[in-house]
């Protein structure tokens, strides 16, 4: 399972307060030592940095995460080939990463989980997120952003094979209706879905809780247990 952190952010945040440790050992105690292999990846570049999770004038951040990081795992570790027992997930800026991953490279990453995501990738308003991107907010530019969202993906395609879990908190005010609103679309998209909201607004309150919450669904859908 490939893991990203939000933006701002650092690798260390999954594994400090994120408590990555503590909810894979107790996992692990649960189910006589199996466990996922988690790798938490660097999807920014920088703690500041923004790429949007994509492939732009800003890197080929959908490139990286999606052919580089499991190229790189499966040359480092004992890992299975088989896409079915892979997974994306993040926080933030990284649940919505996990589901651009999930809806761009559904071979790579057919299941994934979104705790607090968007429902679009952004760096500021529209305008500026593709002027960004692509060097100007043109309108053919402003076409091929959208064809990059997430949502515009779920729109065109059926993802069958795929499968996500959909975490928020219930006092996250401004990302719980996107978060909400992407469930929809995938959920429209055949995607095998579910939602659920925590205690907390958009922190490690919810974000920690959430990856603890979904590990024995996460388990059985890899095929580690069930």
């Amino acid at each position: 399972m490939v893991l990203l952190t939000g933006q701002p952010g650092h690798v260390v945040d999954w594994i400090e307060g994120g408590r990555l440790v503590q909810t894979m050992d107790a996992f692990a105690a649960r189910h006589g030592g199996a466990a996922p292999v988690i790798v938490v990846a660097d999807g920014l570049g920088d703690t500041e940095a923004n790429p949007m999770c994509m492939d732009s004038d800003l890197g080929n951040a959908a490139t990286y995460l999606s052919v580089d990081v499991p190229q790189w795992i499966r040359s480092n570790f004992r890992v299975s080939a088989d896409p079915r027992a892979w997974a994306v997930g993040g926080y933030s800026y990284g649940g919505t990463c996990a589901l651009q991953l999930a809806v761009a490279a559904p071979s790579v990453y057919p299941t994934f989980l979104d705790i607090s995501g968007e429902d679009e990738q952004r760096r500021g308003t529209r305008s500026e997120s593709v002027a960004a991107a692509y060097g100007g907010d043109t309108p053919a530019n402003e076409a091929r952003f959208e064809r990059a969202t997430p949502l515009n993906m779920l729109s065109r395609s059926s993802f069958a094979d795929s499968a996500g879990a959909f975490v928020v908190g219930a006092e996250d005010d401004e990302f719980r209706p996107q978060t909400a609103r992407a469930y929809g679309a995938a959920a429209a998209a055949g995607m095998d879905v579910h939602y659920s909201e925590l205690p907390g607004g958009h922190s490690m309150q919810v974000w920690a809780p959430a990856l603890e919450q979904e590990t024995e669904w996460l388990g059985e859908r890899l095929g580690l247990i069930g």
